[in-house]
């Protein structure tokens, strides 16, 4: 079962995603918080393996809540529930660890599916967001360590992270190089190894922000490019 949190400061926002996720015969809503203190408190006690994250909550903000459950390191993988307007808080949400984002009036079947995804330890990249997300806010200059871990990479590591910053998913990846899934899986653990990130959100922030690929996922002016 998976072993789901929702925080939301709407009533009918979580009876709503309630509904729904009852539904589903692998999916068990353990707890429901109002606010990112409240959020933090039922995480504690009831252990979810996933977390509906609202951003803006009283007492205590999604950002904030989002930092501190992934500091914690308890294993809930959060996902974010947002608006169009709130664009720059998802990507500070996704800077303090957030797994990926939905919006709130996403289908039930993509709500369903996104749950399962981050479930599964992936992470939620939907191409037409959040690469749009990154691409906006990203762009400032990484430390220098950060640099000098993407000079680890190999060409094959290096070129799949281009492609997952694309919005590939593994299968979609393997198919494109003509390699298998599970070396592909491989490719990207080492890569999120050397990478000190925890998945692959947090890789494509990094590549964003360092600079080592641009728009679209191609690699920046200067650096070489997948082989």
């Amino acid at each position: 079962m998976i072993r789901v949190l929702i925080a939301d400061d709407q009533l009918l926002v979580r009876t709503g995603f309630r509904l729904i996720l009852d539904l589903e015969s692998d999916m068990d809503v353990v707890g429901e918080a109002a606010d990112g203190r409240e959020c933090l408190d039922v995480a504690h006690a009831r252990h979810p393996d996933v977390v509906l994250m609202d951003i803006r909550m009283p007492v205590m903000d999604g950002i904030e809540a989002t930092r501190r459950l992934s500091a914690e390191g308890g294993g809930a993988r959060i996902l974010i529930l947002t608006t169009f307007d709130a664009d720059e808080y998802v990507y500070d949400a996704l800077r303090a660890g957030a797994t990926g984002f939905l919006l709130k009036d996403a289908p039930r079947e993509q709500l369903v599916s996104a749950i399962r995804q981050v479930a599964a330890g992936d992470a939620l990249l939907a191409p037409t967001i959040t690469r749009r997300l990154i691409e906006r806010y990203a762009g400032r200059p990484s430390e220098a360590s950060a640099n000098r871990a993407f000079a680890t990479l190999t060409d094959r590591e290096a070129e799949v992270l281009r492609l997952v910053a694309q919005g590939l998913s593994n299968a979609e990846i393997a198919m494109r190089l003509y390699l298998g899934e599970t070396t592909v899986k491989t490719h990207v653990a080492r890569m999120l190894a050397k990478l000190g990130v925890r998945d692959r959100v947090q890789a494509v922030v990094l590549a964003y922000e360092s600079g080592f690929v641009r728009s679209g996922g191609d690699p920046a002016p200067g650096r070489p490019g997948p082989l």
